[in-house]
C-alpha cells in the first residue's frame, strides 16, 4: 500500500468485531443488521437487505430485477473450506425474443428501453432464494419480515423515488394507469408510502412455501416454485399475452415472456474471475456482465506509478481515462454470454494483451473506440448506421425512459463470510406495473443488439451483457473487502477509482469513497439509445482547477458536475485479525452503513 493521505471525510470508517453491513438505503442497512443480531449470517443478511431495496427503493430495483454477487463463504455446507463464488441471477431472453421479430415483424432497429418488449425472465428473487438456501441459516420468515412490514406498513419515500415518478406521471396518468393507480398523484418526498399489493405477493409466496414443505430448505424451494412456477409466473404471463403498453418507440407492445420462459430457469453459481494487483486478488462476475472491464483495467495500469503520480492530478485522471477507453472499448466487441460467444477472457486479461494495449495510451485524449484483436481476432461492433429508424431516439412525453440506477449491499460478518450483490432493474418508471403483483418487469433487454453475430445480439435463452458488476478482493489470498456501487457504465470506474485511492494512497474506505470521483462516456451507452461522448470525461466540481485545466488541454471534453454528484460505492472488510470495517456514500444522501 503507498503512503497514507490523510483526509476529511463526511463520517467515520466504521470498525468492530461483530458484524457491517453498507448499502445505498439506511433501512437495508439497518435490516441486514437486525438479522447479523438475530444470529443470522451474511448471506441472511444480506438476503433480508436485498429484499427491503426492492421495496424502499423501486425506482432502482424490484422483484422483476436483476442480481449478481460475488461471496466468500468461510465455510461451506458440504464441510469445505472458504472460497469465492459468483451468483449469476440475470434472467435470460424470452424464447420468442428473436432478432427476426423485432426488425421483420416490429420494424425496429433497437430493443426499446421501456416497456414489455425489453423484458428478460426476472432473475432477483431466484437469486436472492438460492443464497439464502445454500449458505444462509435462518428460515425465509425471518428474512422477509422487513421487506413485507415496510411494503405493508410503509416507509420514507427519498426524493428521488418522487422526482422519477414526477417525471413520467403523464405518461402513467395517460398509459400506464396500473402505475397510476399505484404510484399518483406524485407524492411528497418523505411521505410514508405503502405498496400493498406488492406486500400481498411476499405474505403469498411465503405463506404457500410454509404450508407446502416443512425444512428449511425445502420451503425456500417451494417459495422459488411459487414466483417462478406458480402464482406470480401465472401473473406475468398472463400480463404479457393480454396487454400492450406504451413503450420508449413510441408505440404499443405486448411482451413475449411466458410461463415455461419463467420454469425453464433458475440462478447459478459461478466461479469468479480473478487478476492480482498490488498485493490483492479482484474478483469478479463473467462477461455476461461489464465486470471483466474492471480487471482490465487494472492489467492495463500496471503499468504506471499511480502513486508517484498523486492522486487526482491530471496525469493520474488521464491515464484512468484513457485506460478505462480501451478497456470498455473491448467490453463492446469482445463480452456476451459466454454459453452463447467465444469470449477471449484469457488473453483479455493477460499483462501481454495489456502491454500491447498501453502503448496506445498517448499525452492527448483520444477521440476513437479501439476495441483490440486478441489472439489475431478482428473486432467487430454494431455499426450506428444500424440505428437511425425505428426506435432511434426516445419518444417525446416519456421522460428519461430508458436508463434506470441500481442499489448494492455489502455484508461483512464475525465468522468470516463476505457479500458483495448489486440487485438493479424491474424500475417503476422502466415497465408498467403488473397490478395483483405490485411489481414492474426488467427491462434489460434493451442492452442487446438487433444485428447477428456480434457477442451480445439477442438469441433466444441468452443473458443480455448487463452493467452490474459487485467485486471482492482478497488480500495476501484472505477474504478482505467487498465493495461496489450502482451507476451503469460507470459502476467499474467508479469502484476503481475508490479501490486505487485505498491501495496506492492508504485513504481509508470512507475517505476513498469521499474522494473526488470522476469518469468517461466516452464508449456506447448500454442503455438505449446507446449513444457515445468522444473524449468527454465527467469530473465533481470539489476535483482541484489546475487538474481540470491541464485535462482540457489535453482534449479531454471535461463535464464539471456537482461537488457531491457521481458514484454512490459502499464497502465492508475483514482485517487478519478479526476486525471489520465499513464505508457507504455520503452522495444522495441514503447509502449508509452499520456495524458493531
Amino acid at each position: 500500500m503507498g503512503s497514507r493521505l490523510s483526509a476529511f471525510t463526511t463520517r467515520p470508517e466504521l470498525r468492530g468485531t461483530f458484524g457491517m453491513v453498507a448499502s445505498t438505503h439506511w433501512l437495508a442497512s439497518a435490516a441486514g443488521m437486525a438479522v447479523l443480531e438475530q444470529g443470522g449470517n451474511a448471506f441472511d443478511a444480506a438476503v433480508a437487505a436485498g429484499f427491503t431495496l426492492q421495496v424502499v427503493e423501486p425506482h432502482l430495483n424490484g422483484p422483476g430485477g436483476d442480481l449478481p454477487a460475488v461471496v466468500w463463504s468461510a465455510e461451506r455446507p458440504d464441510g469445505k473450506g472458504g472460497e469465492p463464488l459468483v451468483l449469476c441471477a440475470q434472467g435470460v431472453a424470452p424464447r420468442a425474443a428473436t432478432i427476426a421479430h423485432y426488425r421483420g415483424e416490429l420494424g425496429l432497429d433497437l430493443v426499446p428501453g421501456t416497456g414489455l418488449l425489453a423484458a428478460v425472465v426476472p432473475g432477483a428473487v431466484d437469486g436472492w432464494l438460492t443464497m439464502l438456501r445454500d449458505f444462509g441459516t435462518l428460515p425465509l420468515r425471518d428474512v422477509l419480515r422487513f421487506a413485507i412490514g415496510y411494503a405493508e406498513d410503509g416507509y420514507p419515500l427519498v426524493p428521488r423515488i418522487c422526482s422519477t415518478i414526477a417525471s413520467v406521471e403523464r405518461l402513467f396518468r395517460d398509459d400506464w394507469t396500473p402505475s397510476a393507480e399505484l404510484y399518483l398523484p406524485v407524492p411528497e418526498p418523505y411521505a410514508r408510502f405503502r405498496n400493498r399489493p406488492l406486500a400481498a405477493t411476499y405474505r403469498r409466496i411465503l405463506d404457500e412455501a410454509e404450508s407446502h414443505a416443512r425444512g428449511r430448505e425445502e420451503r425456500i424451494d417451494a417459495a422459488r416454485d411459487a414466483f417462478y412456477r406458480g402464482f406470480v409466473a401465472e401473473a406475468i404471463a398472463r400480463f404479457c399475452a393480454e396487454t400492450e403498453w406504451l413503450d420508449s418507440s413510441g408505440e404499443r407492445h405486448g411482451g413475449l415472456l411466458t410461463g415455461d420462459d419463467l420454469a425453464g430457469w433458475q440462478a447459478t453459481w459461478e466461479q469468479p474471475l480473478a487478476v492480482d494487483y498490488h498485493g490483492h486478488s479482484v474478483l469478479k462476475a463473467g462477461p455476461w456482465s461489464q465486470a471483466p472491464v474492471f480487471l482490465q483495467q487494472l492489467r492495463l495500469l500496471e503499468g504506471y506509478d499511480l502513486g508517484r503520480l498523486g492522486l487526482n492530478s491530471a496525469d493520474y485522471v488521464h491515464a484512468i481515462v484513457e485506460c478505462a477507453k480501451l478497456a470498455f472499448a473491448d467490453r463492446e466487441a469482445w463480452y456476451g454470454d459466454p454459453s452463447f460467444f467465444d469470449v477471449p477472457l484469457e488473453t483479455l486479461l493477460s499483462r501481454e494483451y495489456a502491454a500491447e494495449r498501453r502503448a496506445l495510451v498517448g499525452e492527448e485524449a483520444s477521440a476513437e473506440l479501439r476495441p483490440g484483436s486478441p489472439d489475431g481476432r478482428e473486432p467487430r461492433l454494431f455499426a450506428p448506421e444500424g440505428a437511425t429508424g425505428g426506435v432511434g431516439r426516445p419518444s417525446s412525453g416519456l421522460g428519461d425512459p430508458t436508463r434506470g440506477d441500481t442499489c448494492h449491499v455489502d455484508v461483512a460478518d464475525r465468522f468470516g463470510n463476505l457479500v458483495s450483490a448489486t440487485p438493479s432493474g424491474g424500475w417503476l418508471h422502466g415497465s408498467p406495473i403488473v397490478p395483483e403483483l405490485g411489481f414492474c418487469l426488467p427491462t434489460r433487454a434493451q442492452m442487446f443488439w438487433l444485428e447477428e453475430d456480434l457477442p451480445n445480439s439477442l438469441e433466444p435463452g441468452k443473458r443480455p451483457r448487463t452493467t452490474l458488476s459487485p467485486s471482492l478482493a482478497l488480500r495476501g489470498g484472505e477474504p478482505y473487502l467487498a465493495f461496489g456501487t450502482p451507476g451503469g457504465d460507470q459502476q467499474d470506474q467508479w469502484t476503481l477509482t475508490v479501490f486505487l485511492a485505498h491501495v496506492h494512497f492508504g485513504l481509508d474506505l470512507q475517505a476513498s469513497i469521499d474522494a473526488p470521483a470522476f469518469h468517461t462516456e466516452a464508449f456506447p451507452s448500454s442503455f438505449y439509445p446507446r449513444a457515445t461522448r468522444p473524449r468527454h470525461v465527467a469530473v465533481e466540481a470539489r476535483m482541484n482547477a489546475a487538474t481540470l485545466d491541464e485535462l482540457r488541454a489535453r482534449g479531454h471534453d471535461v463535464e464539471v458536475l456537482d461537488a457531491w454528484s457521481l458514484g454512490r460505492v459502499s464497502a465492508a472488510g475483514r482485517e487478519p485479525d478479526g476486525m471489520l470495517k465499513a464505508a457507504a456514500n455520503p452522495r444522495g444522501m441514503q447509502g449508509y452503513a452499520a456495524g458493531r
